[in-house]
């Protein structure tokens, strides 16, 4: 065979060869996946067995596919949790744990935002508000060079490419919509670590009001994969980014703050109602869509193919909470089905140090101030403003699923309790969490938070230190009590 002729059948293998891999990698039949984010929900849903919410969309979904009990954040803070799951990898690890950080640094190498990965093998990623017209949230403690996102949405890719869609919902984050109904207050469960009282009654309301807002929004994104005919190829998430929106749950690492509802549709794949008592981290969301797409998950990436046929859970997951606005923390917690273990690296701090954030959008840290002012906060409520934390809390989450009855210094607790320590101790190493390092911008990251709050507390007419049982006043008009 002469050499011209040798050339010419390596150059033919060469077309077929690469003819076959793009097939394979680019195949039309691979599914679009679509992530319907809201911003700051529990499991306070209908289908969870919430009562007194009405979310029929959600309903149908957690029917349509399989609803988790067990998933978790990795942080209970927007920016924090979203820069780890827009990249699979824990923000404590990639150093945008940090809330809001101010000035942005890349991503370490090898780390990238899953896009990217998708968007080489071929997927159209998009990113969209509620309208699905415009953009949506980009709360990411990171910058990136290149570009994102292709568009807001999935209209404007190439005919029969797939597609990555997040529809990013704003409910039921605050501002929340007023409760129409003028006597659901008085019908609403609130969690026993609240003081009763109208205020914190009210707003509770208009939360699940809200949340029935994201309901409708939900149904309307449904409603638009149904009528383009997409429902059958495409796996649909819907997850909240972190836990609701109220004192002791956002920005802490109780369930309240990191445990979220997930629900996964996927035609042909998951079997209608079904659900899975299995612990999973947000983080795992990002491995199974690269998994969907015939992606190979990175060595780098934490997270573990949730829908993999091996895939069986995790034995423990783990969340960080750091710098929130004005307010500066450490801590971290390691959770298994039984058991939940959290470490203050600050327990000179109280849990009730100031928030500026808090104290403009919550108004239940007002009235817990107050009754505290007041000696009239006795029992659960209470155990947020002791003057001091403890180094290390341990709960059993079967007997005590609001995290009340801290037995880290029972001593039939021992052994749990070392255990969990160790195992938090070897995850800090093993993932190098980077909340040893002083954040550089600290000092501007504080100042800038706190003229954001005294310029919106000068707004409603008072200054940074607003006596509180006049601002409480101000609440109750608010809200419309009184």
């Amino acid at each position: 065979m002469t050499m011209h002729r040798i050339i010419y059948v390596i150059c033919i293998l060469a077309i077929f060869i690469t003819t076959f891999i793009n097939v394979d990698a680019y195949a039309d039949d691979r599914p679009n996946v679509v992530w319907i984010i809201a911003d700051d929900l529990s499991p306070d849903l209908g289908c969870y067995g919430y009562k007194g919410v009405s979310t029929p969309n959600l309903d149908r979904l957690a029917q349509q596919g399989v609803r988790y009990t067990s998933a978790f954040s990795t942080a209970p803070v927007c920016s924090s949790s979203r820069s780890a799951f827009i990249t699979g990898a824990y923000q404590t690890t990639t150093g945008t744990h940090q809330h809001r950080t101010l000035n942005k640094k890349a991503l370490p190498l090898p780390v990238e935002p899953i896009t990217e990965l998708l968007r080489r093998a071929g997927y159209f990623v998009c990113n969209s508000n509620s309208t699905m017209k415009r953009a949506g949230k980009r709360d990411y403690n990171f910058k990136f060079a290149g570009k994102m996102y292709d568009a807001a949405d999935w209209s404007k890719r190439k005919q029969g490419q797939p597609f990555f869609a997040q529809v990013q919902i704003h409910e039921p984050h605050r501002d929340f919509v007023r409760a129409k109904d003028p006597d659901r207050a008085a019908k609403v469960q609130i969690p026993s670590y609240y003081p009763e009282h109208p205020v914190i009654r009210v707003d509770w309301a208009n939360y699940l009001e809200t949340i029935e807002v994201l309901d409708h929004k939900v149904g309307n994104v449904l409603k638009r994969l149904e009528e383009e005919d997409l429902m059958d190829n495409t796996v649909v998430f819907f997850f909240g980014d972190h836990g609701r929106p109220h004192y002791r749950d956002k920005q802490w690492l109780y369930d309240g703050g990191i445990r979220v509802p997930l629900i996964i549709r996927r035609p042909q794949k998951i079997s209608a109602g079904e659900v899975c008592d299995e612990l999973v981290s947000l983080i795992d969301v990002s491995a199974a869509t690269l998994g969907l797409a015939n992606i190979a998950i990175p060595a780098w990436m934490h997270g573990r193919d949730m829908l993999a046929e091996n895939f069986r859970g995790r034995e423990m997951v783990f969340a960080a909470r750091d710098r929130c606005g004005s307010t500066l923390d450490r801590v971290r917690c390691v959770r298994t089905k039984h058991f939940k273990y959290i470490r203050n690296y600050h327990p000179d701090r109280p849990y009730s140090q100031h928030s500026g954030y808090k104290t403009l959008q919550y108004p239940g840290v007002t009235v817990a101030r107050v009754l505290h002012l007041h000696n009239e906060l006795t029992g659960a409520p209470a155990i947020f403003w002791t003057e001091k934390r403890p180094a290390e809390e341990l709960y059993h989450l079967t007997t005590d699923s609001e995290e009340l009855s801290n037995l880290a210094h029972d001593s039939a607790y021992t052994q749990t309790l070392q255990k969990m320590s160790s195992e938090l101790d070897q995850w800090v190493q093993r993932t190098d969490d980077k909340g040893r390092i002083s954040e550089r911008d600290e000092s501007a990251a504080v100042n800038s938070s706190n003229r954001w709050y005294q310029g919106r507390m000068k707004k409603r007419g008072f200054t940074s230190e607003a006596d509180p049982e006049i601002y409480i006043k101000w609440w109750k008009n608010e809200l419309g009590i009184e």
